[in-house]
């Protein structure tokens, strides 16, 4: 954009991520997500660290605050309580150290522990020493309790952070929503309820989270006996990525990297189990029924992002990029339940094209990724710093003065070359 002013945009980015600091941790923006959200903190992290490297440290080592003792990083700390939103944590009976979920979120906190400390390496290699020990804890968890099949599954959709993407609809129709307790949305107060999860999703989200919280949120009865579990693009490539960027920290540590080798080759191996050769791409796949959901989603392209430059999937790449006005959108366009407006059906998410964009340019895929970038630029632009875009005309949806979309801006988006 010619006329774009980069310089009061990043103003702009950075009092956003100011003004979302709750002291120590990010909320994703006010009234609509009031906590701490795992992944959204880290991304937050990632903004912070290009002005205020101390801050992004703290962001993260916030989030590990609320790690519980098996590993696991809830996908929700409630550090407050704040009754305009739902679920609370009364809804998850968890007892960690912090008030939280049952469940976990996308481990993008490696990778931006690795941005943060090449921008200081000597500040990193100090944060790292508390930092790192929690942080393989964590990928340990997530190779022993949720990489059974090779590739990495979510229990739950939330897990994946695109709560209500087609690639859960199949599983999800075999979740029974009976004998869940009444409750109450309040995302709908803050959003149009056109561009949020609909009831039938919701009585579904609430029903995988009675089991949890009945059967006390063991991984062993949930991999067993639980009533959705999904091998999930977004989760194996991230958490592959993850791992690589935590081995490289090893290096500067001076740590052991044997048990890191091996998970990256368990799932550079495992992610083949995604390929869906009927639509020539990257596909969640139900573990309960062995079906592949049939879609074509932002997460299929984060392939690049965690290492794997599989030209395959440049032809659907190069397609949904010349068939879409902006970037990529979070389902391809021409799937029959595209939604320009409704969350993760159909808009543009900058954080995810982030991603892309990232795993691009690092695999020589330069053009693809400028693309991205420019369209992310002209969107973020135009419409402000929203949670999300609707692809066809780029309006702002969703929550507005979001964190992670003012940290992407200043991280990658907003960066010349």
């Amino acid at each position: 954009m010619k006329d774009l002013n980069v310089q009061s945009m990043n103003e702009q980015a950075r009092a956003i991520l100011r003004g979302n600091d709750r002291g120590g941790y990010t909320i994703p923006t006010a009234g609509l997500y009031p906590y701490q959200w795992n992944w959204d903190s880290a991304f937050a992290a990632f903004g912070f660290a290009q002005f205020d490297v101390e801050r992004a440290w703290l962001e993260l080592e916030t989030l590990f605050s609320g790690q519980w003792d098996n590993g696991m990083v809830p996908h929700i700390l409630y550090h407050q309580q704040d009754d305009g939103y739902f679920p609370g944590p009364e809804a998850w009976g968890t007892n960690g150290r912090v008030p939280s979920s049952g469940i976990t979120q996308p481990p993008v906190a490696a990778t931006f522990a690795r941005k943060t400390f090449e921008q200081d390496p000597e500040l990193g290699a100090v944060k790292m020493q508390g930092l790192y020990a929690r942080l393989l804890e964590w990928h340990r968890w997530f190779m022993e309790w949720r990489a059974e099949s090779g590739a990495v599954c979510v229990i739950h959709p939330w897990e994946s952070g695109r709560d209500n993407a087609t690639d859960w609809d199949k599983a999800l129709a075999n979740v029974d929503p009976g004998g869940i307790e009444p409750y109450e949305r309040k995302d709908t107060s803050h959003v149009d309820a056109s561009m949020r999860p609909t009831k039938y999703d919701y009585d579904r989200y609430m029903a995988i989270v009675k089991f949890g919280r009945d059967n006390g949120w063991d991984e062993a009865v949930i991999r067993d006996a639980g009533p959705f579990r999904v091998a999930d693009p977004t989760l194996s490539f991230i958490l592959l990525r993850a791992h690589r960027d935590l081995r490289w920290l090893a290096d500067q540590l001076g740590k052991d990297t044997a048990e890191l080798d091996q998970w990256i080759a368990r799932l550079e191996k495992g992610v083949e189990l995604l390929w869906n050769a009927e639509i020539g791409s990257y596909d969640s796949r139900d573990l309960r029924t062995g079906e592949f959901s049939g879609s074509i989603t932002s997460a299929s392209f984060l392939c690049w992002y965690g290492g794997v430059d599989d030209a395959r999937m440049l032809v659907p790449l190069n397609r949904v990029l010349e068939e879409s006005t902006y970037a990529i959108p979070s389902l391809d366009p021409a799937n029959a339940q595209f939604n320009a407006r409704r969350y993760w059906r159909g808009p543009i998410w900058a954080v995810v094209n982030t991603l892309i964009g990232l795993g691009l340019e690092e695999t020589g895929h330069g053009e693809q990724a400028a693309k991205i970038r420019k369209d992310c630029r002209d969107l973020i632009g135009r419409n402000g710093f929203a949670e999300y875009f609707n692809p066809e005309d780029g309006s702002a949806a969703g929550g507005d003065a979001f964190s992670w979309t003012a940290a992407v801006w200043l991280a990658w988006i907003a960066r010349e070359g």
